[in-house]
């Protein structure tokens, strides 16, 4: 073992909050859902808020992700009208 090696510093990756990422466009298209996933959704989320993996369990073919988009998009867009 060679004693004169020089340690290099450990670097951590920077942490970043969710709330200061910028999230494209693509990512928040909105989701199509059939209208029995978004009956279980809104029934679902009534019983278990925000816990999307929850509900995605319950949706054969859906992500976590998907659900909450469809979700955030839905309810974004039904809160702006008068």
């Amino acid at each position: 073992m060679d004693k004169h090696r020089k340690k290099q510093p450990k670097t951590n990756p920077p942490l970043v909050s969710s709330s200061s990422e910028e999230v494209s466009s693509i990512e928040w298209e909105e989701v199509n859902m059939s209208r029995e996933e978004e009956d279980l959704i809104c029934r679902m989320h009534k019983l278990v808020r925000d816990r999307w993996d929850l509900i995605a369990g319950r949706i054969p073919g859906r992500s976590a992700k998907e659900v909450e988009r469809f979700w955030v998009t839905k309810n974004h867009r039904t809160s702006q009208l008068p």
